[in-house]
């Protein structure tokens, strides 16, 4: 039998490209398509490595945990091993769930037929197995838009608090992105100027900082000495006093901010009377968000159209 190994080759990169894509869907990720694309080719050298190397060390079970983690960090890059093992896991779980659709469709179908006229005959040829072409051609639009209308679905009916959104900060004349959670549970207000408190970690505001400015920040705020504050920052920073969840009295030191947008559906939320929490670690262990957006600015803040 002849194989053709383009088609073959075209076959697979469209498989592994709807494979990343509801990957990317179930992650939710912002990746581009441009490097959607270069994952799924870059999945797809497989078939001419194992064609011209069929005993080389990629043929192996190490071999293809190694090359599937290779994948994953040629679509999404590497942020944080817990991240691309959700990434690497979510890729498992989708190639399982569509190469299990794959052998019932190819069980019940067993083999493509053809009419002639002595009747029915069963054909195979090099062009890969034609029930995978019937399932890319046909069932990876309707898999694809019945997942992420699931998913749009899904993300609507859910309360607005378990979304992420955009968000820009400019302090200092310097305005920097990140990604906000609007977290339901933050009622922190300041009980002098009545402003929201979201809250913000390390990782992000330190791009405002010198190393040396944030390290005595940290000072002061671990020691609760306000003359170790940056003489550069001392008309910014303010100090918010809160209840913690075990009823004790706490500090938190905060920045104002020349402005915070947020982009919330297709429209830019604006607000300047906010105070900015710093969180001297790190909000998540995946880095998924570095703010925690308080649910008042949504309702307080200026509206304009994105």
């Amino acid at each position: 039998m002849t194989i053709y190994l383009d088609a073959v080759w075209v076959l697979n990169f469209l498989l592994d490209f709807m494979l990343l894509m509801l990957t990317q869907a179930l992650c939710r990720e912002s990746t581009p398509k441009s490097r959607l694309i270069l994952g799924a080719f870059f999945a797809s050298l497989i078939v001419p490595m194992t064609l011209y190397f069929p005993n080389s060390y990629i043929t192996t079970v190490f071999g293809k945990i190694l090359y599937s983690i290779l994948i994953i960090l040629v679509t999404f890059r590497f942020i944080t091993f817990n991240r691309m093992l959700k990434q690497l896991l979510l890729f498992y779980f989708v190639s399982f769930a569509i190469g299990g659709g794959l052998f019932a469709a190819h069980y019940l179908l067993q083999s493509p037929v053809a009419l002639s006229a002595i009747g029915f005959l069963s054909f195979s040829s090099g062009y890969g197995d034609p029930i995978s072409w019937v399932f890319v051609v046909i069932g990876f639009p309707i898999v694809f838009w019945f997942t992420k209308n699931r998913l749009d679905k899904h993300a609507i009916e859910k309360i607005r608090y378990d979304q992420l959104y955009e968000v820009s900060i400019r302090i200092k004349n310097k305005a920097f992105s990140t990604t906000g959670f609007i977290d339901s549970g933050n009622q922190l207000v300041d009980p002098l100027t009545k402003r929201p408190v979201i809250i913000c970690d390390e990782i992000f505001l330190q791009q405002w900082f010198t190393k040396e400015e944030w390290q005595n920040l940290k000072q002061a705020y671990e020691e609760f000495n306000i003359e170790q504050i940056p003489n550069s920052w001392e008309n910014y920073i303010q100090v918010v006093p809160f209840h913690g969840v075990e009823g004790k009295s706490k500090f938190l030191f905060t920045i104002r901010p020349e402005k915070l947008t947020i982009l919330y559906h297709n429209q830019q939320i604006e607000a300047t009377k906010v105070l900015i929490g710093i969180q001297f670690a790190d909000l998540t262990k995946d880095k998924r968000y570095n703010c925690l957006l308080h649910p008042q600015i949504i309702k307080l803040a200026t509206i304009h159209t994105a």
